[in-house]
Parts: C-alpha cells; sequence; structure tokens
C-alpha cells in the first residue's frame, strides 16, 4: 500500500553527502526525510573507506608487530588469521552504521528504505520496504557513484572483482593483479602486499597516482617496488581471462601476468540513471554530472546535488562538506562551496596526503612557484619511534610567498595534511609556518622544516651553498 507524506526537506541517498545534509536541516528546524534503498552510509561506510580501512589498520599492526625487534621486544613466531581480520572488519562497519542509524532517529529525521524516483519538481516516488508518495519543499540528491563496469573485463566477483566485491573475499589470494594504479588500486596493492600476497599494477597513464604531484608518485613507485609489487605502466589491457582456479591479463604487446583474481579499479559509474532528474527538469554537464552552482543548487530552484554526482572531486569528505552548504542553503542559510583547499587522503604505506596545487599544476596555473622538502629521517621524533619513510613539501608564489600547495608522504600523513588545508584556506603565506612554534618532538615539525628550507635558513639540515662565477 503507496502512503504520502509530505517534508520540509527530503534528502535522496543516505551517503557521507546525504546524511549530513539530513542533519543539518534537522537541526535547523525542518522536517526531513532521508531515502535510502541500501545501507545508511553508503558506500564509503559500508563498501569503501571504512571496511578497507579496517583491514589497511590490520595490516599496519601485523607491520609493527614485525618491526618489534627493532625496539627490543621479542616476539617468537609471527602469523595471523585473515577470516578473523575480515569479521573485525565486519564488526566496525556494523557498528558504525548502528550509530549512524541512532544519529539519524536522535535528530527526529525520517529514514525511508526504498528507491527514490523524483517525479515532478516537488515530488518523489519511493519503493521498497517503504512504498511512499512524498510532497517536498526542498530536495537534495546525494547518490553517489558505484564501482564502474567495463565490458571486456566482467565482474564475476569471485575471480574477477570491483572494489566491493574485492572487500568481501573470505580467503587470502596468493596473487593478485590489479588493473588501474589510483588510489583504490594503489591501497588494495599496499594492503595486500603487507599480508604477503604477490601483487602487480597495470596502469594506461605513465605514472601510478597519475593525480600526484610527480614527487608523490614517483617516491611510491620507489616504495612499492621495494616491497616486491609489480608495477606496468604505460601498458594497456586488452582483456582478462578466467577459469576457476586463476585469472590470466592479457596485456598490449602480447604479454601476459597471471594471477588468483583479478580488482578492476578503473573508475565509478554515476548514479544518475532512472532517479528522474528529466521528470524534474534537472540539467547535466556533458560529462554527466549534474550541474550545480557555488550553492550545491541546480537548475531547479529547491533542487539540489551534492557529491559525486555532483562534482569532479570522488572524496567522501567534499560530499559532506557539500552536503552541508546544500543543507544550509535548502533552509534559507546562505552558504558557498570553495574548492581552493581540498584535502586528499590516500592509505597507502607510506600514506599520503595532498592539498591544493602541486609544483607542476602552480606553474602550470602561470605561477612562479618553487617547492621546498624535508626528509622524515632527519626527525628525531620519526627516528625514536622507527617511521622515517617520507618526506613532506610546501608548494610556495616566489613572489608572494602564498603557500599554494603541499603534500607530505609518510606515517599519519593523513592527519598531517590538515595543517596546510588551514594554511591554504587562509590564504597564509610561508612565513606564517615558520613564525608558529610547532611542540618538539613532533612529527609535525616537518612543516615547519619544510617551511624554513623556503626561506633558504634550513635549522636541521645543511644550508644549500650559492654557486658562485669564477
Amino acid at each position: 500500500m503507496t502512503t504520502q507524506r509530505t517534508f520540509d526537506i527530503v534528502v535522496l541517498g543516505g551517503g557521507p553527502g546525504g546524511y549530513p545534509a539530513a542533519i543539518r536541516a534537522a537541526q535547523s528546524g525542518k522536517t526531513v526525510g532521508l531515502i535510502e534503498a541500501k545501507d545508511v552510509g553508503g558506500t564509503c561506510l559500508n563498501r569503501g573507506c571504512i571496511p578497507s580501512k579496517t583491514l589497511i589498520a590490520n595490516a599496519e599492526v601485523l607491520k609493527r608487530v614485525q618491526e618489534a625487534e627493532e625496539f627490543g621486544v621479542v616476539t617468537g613466531s609471527i602469523s595471523f588469521d585473515f577470516g578473523k581480520m575480515v569479521a573485525r572488519k565486519d564488526r566496525i562497519v556494523g557498528s558504525v552504521r548502528k550509530n549512524l542509524e541512532g544519529l539519524i532517529a536522535t535528530n527526529r529525521i525520517e529514514l525511508l528504505r526504498g528507491f527514490g524516483k523524483l517525479t515532478s519538481s516537488t515530488t518523489i516516488k519511493v519503493t521498497g520496504v517503504d512504498n511512499v508518495i512524498i510532497q517536498a519543499g526542498k530536495i537534495i540528491i546525494a547518490t553517489g557513484s558505484e564501482p564502474r563496469s567495463i565490458p571486456a573485463f566482467p565482474f564475476d566477483h569471485e575471480r574477477i572483482l570491483d572494489s566491493t566485491s574485492m572487500l568481501e573475499i573470505q580467503a587470502l589470494p596468493k596473487s593478485l593483479v590489479i588493473i588501474g594504479g589510483g588510489i583504490i588500486g594503489c591501497e588494495f596493492a599496499s594492503l595486500y602486499a603487507a599480508l604477503g600476497v604477490e601483487v602487480s599494477i597495470v596502469e594506461m597513464m605513465s605514472s601510478i597516482l597519475p593525480m600526484e604531484s610527480q614527487s608523490v608518485s614517483s617516491y611510491l613507485t620507489k616504495v612499492f617496488k621495494k616491497k616486491g609489487i609489480k608495477i606496468y605502466t604505460d601498458t594497456f589491457v586488452e582483456s582478462i581471462q578466467k577459469d576457476e582456479k586463476s585469472v590470466t591479463v592479457k596485456l598490449a604487446g602480447g604479454e601476459d601476468i597471471s594471477a588468483e583474481i583479478s580488482l578492476v579499479a578503473v573508475g565509478r559509474s554515476l548514479n544518475t540513471a532512472n532517479i528522474g532528474l528529466e521528470a524534474a527538469g534537472v540539467l547535466t554537464t556533458k560529462e554527466g554530472l549534474v550541474a550545480v552552482n557555488e550553492k550545491m543548487e541546480t537548475n531547479v530552484p529547491g533542487i539540489y546535488a551534492v557529491g559525486d554526482i555532483a562534482s569532479k572531486w570522488w572524496l567522501a569528505h567534499v560530499a559532506s562538506h557539500q552536503g552541508l552548504v546544500a543543507a544550509k542553503n535548502a533552509c534559507g542559510i546562505p552558504a558557498h562551496m570553495n574548492y581552493n583547499a581540498v584535502p586528499s587522503v590516500i592509505f597507502t604505506d607510506p600514506e599520503i596526503g595532498s592539498v591544493g596545487l602541486s609544483l607542476e599544476a602552480a606553474i602550470a596555473a602561470g605561477h612562479d612557484a618553487t617547492v621546498s622538502a624535508f626528509p622524515f629521517q632527519a626527525l628525531g621524533k620519526s627516528q625514536a619511534a622507527f617511521q622515517t619513510e617520507g618526506f613532506a613539501q610546501v608548494v610556495t608564489d616566489k613572489r608572494t610567498g602564498q603557500i599554494l600547495g603541499a603534500q607530505v608522504v609518510g606515517h599519519e600523513a593523513s592527519s598531517l595534511v590538515a595543517e596546510m588545508v588551514v594554511a591554504i584556506s587562509a590564504e597564509l603565506t610561508i612565513e606564517s609556518i615558520t613564525e608558529a612554534i610547532h611542540a618538539h618532538p613532533t612529527v609535525a615539525e616537518v612543516w615547519l622544516e619544510a617551511a624554513l628550507m623556503a626561506s633558504e635558513f634550513p635549522l636541521h639540515l645543511p644550508p644549500k651553498r650559492k654557486e658562485t662565477k669564477p
């Protein structure tokens, strides 16, 4: 039986873009309906960020135990149970999802379970567990994306997997070939190599992590090769063949790579089909994104779109911020998106954090830019913690000293990058970092040291000798 409901604001999609929008709208005193066809939390919580980072945390513990002798700790024989790692991952995801459902309920948001489809600019039909016709004052679309299906690599989710089914495997393979050397591919490569799996990466671009600065990509390539990960760049995959026990990845040029399973990580598809955009009059761009302005509003007044479907930044934290901006505007509170300081974090070993422009991008944008870097090896805290891998670097404008970007590779890089997010958001100069007191001994000192390098007055590295003409 189909019922009818009316809400001030309806959010279509309960992922990292949708549920923050629903919460903010409810906190503003609006009646809110949140429509979700699967599990609240979306891909990030259930099939991406949280399950993958839980498994990565397991691998990090294993690594530290393997390094225990360096600290004078004798452990004896070391082994691990992959099945228990997977079970822990499932418990964590379930717990976080349960807490999120409780948070939604305590904010008096009505959760509607089913597939939502716009039937006009103000109405949505929900079919599923709940069958409802909804009248909405304002609508926020946050339907996200899913792993892209490639006809040449048909998923069977047993031998040829996407990122979702890869997180569901119960037994550790002996070998794995990953198609795609982007963020997802590199994170899985790092994880499974740490667990003793023979890993290969095939990337059609000239480097892995092609969206990152050349220095970051080159460094991770060296680390991966040292760990035994095989990397094929500038390489096109023609097809993947499988049998009951293995896959064979056929490369252009005639070479084959054999492995137990293959992970295809070559992009994502937007969840915009069959959600009624045409019926609501919502326009899309030539790239297929929902067209929005800086308020996250579409061409139809009162309809907003956030997350992967409305942005080139396919990051959960960007979706969440967009959700807050959309909700504020839907509630009559002016808010705008600013993409000048979007952090990107990659949970490889070592971790990577970046924000703003790389040196290459800064120069391409017309800046007279320079980069200054400092290695963790030269920090006392890093040596004490046996976490000396990596470096941090700051990209600055030579004329003004403004910080244009920053990249860090190393332990806790995902957290360290936050300082530079604030610096770039506030349009600070390099002197703002050198004049700020950084606690000692900490790894955060790496930013102070990199900033001092930019001013040509390094503290814990020898000064650069200036060339003199004969």
